[in-house]
């Protein structure tokens, strides 16, 4: 369930009408609701509210401060991929000590980073990572905490550049080498092991992949515990998907009530690494019709958000709704909904029955709170927009939309002395 709704044929976020806020704030933006929000971290963690448990929200999916402080408000700490994004999750109020660190390709300097932090543990993705974590943890006299990411050869069914736990993947490290690895980090001294982690892909709408993993993990976990390898901690990380259009993903409750049965007794802590399930359906993207035109083959709506303000269905030929702000009995028809890019691949929607809207009409373009504006781009040197968050009656720009003048900062022009002249 979300906050998104008509009240006499307007769009409404919770209780603000949408056309009211980009009366405000200008077109286009992003809007999140803060109620949907809390409803949806809560149906995850709550879902596990019998065993001991951290819900790591994955941070990748939407980053903006205010929206990582809800969840650290609700008790929840942080997956990361990045020191940016470490430093972003301490920002929002995440304790150190909720953050788990993803990803094939940590620096030294993110790592040292890390460890000054105090985070729960690294999930260690290769040999000469667990190698490079030593060598930092060394030099800073500490200790670093780790996990290993096992990829378990998994088939998520799900799109191919969100499938992560496939031999053929990049992530983790395969399950045939992960125990020498593992007894490699035990000889380690400046090494912790704290546990066991894995992660198959985004947007799983079945269960049966999740729970193939779980088994494969389950028998390997018991494999470390008999040559004296303790887990404290086992990491399913995320993936579950939402409804845009015709999927049919398992609620958040019927995901906890499987896993806890195939997991049986534990006295392990669970990782969860929600992002796209909780923050994918509380957040739009609104954007404005500029212009309609059609020729021989087809009709398209020209709208001011574009590709690199939302990548999805361009990169992944993904499905958004397209809602109208004010809901009329406007026709609708087979059209294209574009954006102003220089490239044919700018588009929101694409042959799709859509509400023919003239210039000046909003349109809501839904589901866009995960990989929305986390992947949005200056591509054609265009401002990122806004991203506002409504909380009951009340809403508030929690990023301001970027000027021409931000888009340049950093850059400069050179100036080479005279006598400088270019190689031959």
């Amino acid at each position: 369930m979300n906050y998104f709704n008509y009240q006499d044929d307007h769009l409404c976020c919770e209780s603000v009408p949408v056309a009211r806020i980009a009366e405000e704030v200008g077109t286009p933006f992003y809007l999140y609701s803060a109620a949907t929000l809390t409803r949806h971290f809560q149906a995850m963690d709550d879902a596990f509210a019998d065993l001991p448990h951290l819900t790591c929200f994955a941070v990748k999916a939407c980053a903006n401060l205010a929206v990582l402080n809800i969840f650290a408000s609700l008790g929840g700490g942080a997956d990361i991929v990045s020191g940016g994004e470490l430093y972003r999750a301490i920002k929002a109020g995440m304790a150190p000590g909720r953050i788990v660190y993803s990803g094939v390709g940590k620096t030294a300097a993110e790592i040292e980073m890390a460890i000054k932090a105090g985070i729960l543990m690294f999930n260690v993705e290769s040999s000469q990572e667990l190698d490079t974590i030593q060598a930092v943890a060394t030099a800073l006299g500490g200790t670093a905490p780790i996990s290993l990411r096992v990829n378990p050869d998994v088939d998520p069914k799900t799109h191919a550049y969100i499938s992560t736990g496939l031999a053929k993947n990049k992530f983790g490290v395969p399950m045939e080498t992960a125990a020498a690895l593992y007894r490699q980090a035990a000889s380690m001294p400046n090494i912790v092991i704290k546990g066991l982690s894995c992660h198959i892909g985004s947007q799983l709408t079945e269960m049966s992949p999740f729970l193939e993993s779980l088994r494969k993990m389950k028998a390997f976990m018991a494999r470390l515990e008999a040559a004296g390898i303790k887990i404290s901690y086992l990491d399913l990380g995320g993936g579950l998907g939402i409804r845009y259009d015709d999927e049919d993903p398992p609620h958040p409750a019927a995901y906890a009530a499987a896993i806890k049965a195939e997991l049986g007794d534990t006295n392990r802590t669970l990782v969860l690494e929600p992002g796209r399930v909780i923050v994918g359906n509380a957040g739009i993207l609104v954007t404005r019709v500029l212009y309609t035109k059609a020729n021989q083959l087809k009709k398209f709506i020209v709208v001011d958000a574009g590709m690199n303000d939302l990548g999805r269905p361009s990169l992944y030929g993904a499905f958004h709704a397209i809602q109208p702000v004010h809901r009329t009995t406007m026709a609708t028809a087979k059209a294209d909904l574009v954006g102003p890019i220089c490239e044919t691949g700018d588009f929101l929607a694409r042959d799709r029955e859509l509400p023919l809207a003239k210039a000046g009409d909003l349109l809501a373009i839904m589901s866009a709170g995960a990989y929305g504006f986390s992947m949005s781009s200056n591509y054609n040197s265009r401002p990122r927009v806004a991203e506002v968050l409504v909380n009951g009656q009340h809403f508030q720009v929690i990023r301001t939309r970027e000027t021409y003048e931000t888009l340049v900062q950093g850059e400069s022009i050179p100036v080479f002395p005279e006598n400088d002249r270019p190689l031959a």
